[in-house]
């Protein structure tokens, strides 16, 4: 029998998946004692590679470079301590303003539990950045209204560079 899982406990609580995802480990490894495929996010996981016989952590192998992550397509042994979810949602399309913020967002949360950071004082700094956010965007959408205005089959390169120089000012 092979069982292949993926995301066990997504979609819930952080503390209620991982537990979920323990739990289910442990029932698979010492009742069903079958050959197991689990992909999970949950790093604390890899512990269980140590307590359970039969268990063996396996990752997609990465390289990281600057602010770039390569996937090597690559299985290699052992567990990461890592997680590249902002990289692959960049991968993915999701808008440069959104990674840059969750970039941003990223260490409050780690703080958060690693620190005991309260949740209400993090929600606090979140309404704050998000309303710092809102004065930009404004500006931001008036250039992009009048790039889109913008004849350029018809300007000369002098009405080109006046044009450059007036948004660069204005930002």
């Amino acid at each position: 029998m092979l069982v292949i899982l993926d995301e066990v406990g997504r979609g819930t609580s952080t503390y209620d998946g991982l537990a979920l995802a323990w739990a289910l480990s442990e029932h698979i490894a010492l009742r069903l004692k079958c050959r197991t495929l689990f992909a999970t996010h949950y790093h604390e996981l890899t512990e269980l590679e140590g307590l359970l016989d039969g268990t063996k952590n396996l990752n997609v192998a990465v390289r990281e470079w600057a602010d770039e992550v390569i996937f090597l397509h690559r299985i290699v042994p052992g567990g990461t301590d890592r997680s590249y979810g902002v990289h692959v949602a960049r991968l993915a399309g999701v808008p440069k303003e959104v990674i840059d913020r969750a970039k941003s967002i990223l260490p409050q949360l780690q703080a958060h539990l690693a620190e005991g950071l309260d949740m209400p004082e993090l929600a606090e700094r979140a309404r704050r950045a998000a309303q710092q956010m809102q004065l930009f965007a404004g500006g931001a959408d008036r250039l992009v209204q009048e790039l889109k205005a913008v004849d350029l089959d018809n300007m000369t390169p002098i009405g080109a560079l006046d044009l450059l120089r007036s948004l660069k000012a204005d930002l």
